[in-house]
């Protein structure tokens, strides 16, 4: 039995950075989050499943707050 799972958005920043941080678990430290490239950061936001925002809905502003969501969930895993 699958649950159903709502479409993910741009503006849901700690859906999507929990999201990442179970694809990537420790891969990335705070200090690697906030250097990786908003072209890629964006390819690996649109490959999240049940990701409902577009390319052209993306911008600088999402991306940071993405980030730094990704660094908060990276943060609370290392207690």
């Amino acid at each position: 039995m699958s649950h159903f799972e709502p479409p993910i958005h741009w503006n849901d920043y700690e859906d999507i950075a929990i999201k990442l941080y179970e694809k990537f678990g420790d891969d990335f430290n705070e200090g690697k989050i906030y250097r990786i490239r908003f072209t890629e950061l964006l390819e690996w936001v649109l490959s999240i499943p049940h990701f409902a925002g577009t390319r052209e809905q993306s911008n600088e502003g999402h991306l940071e707050m993405i980030q730094s969501a990704w660094v908060y969930e990276w943060r609370d895993n290392q207690k």
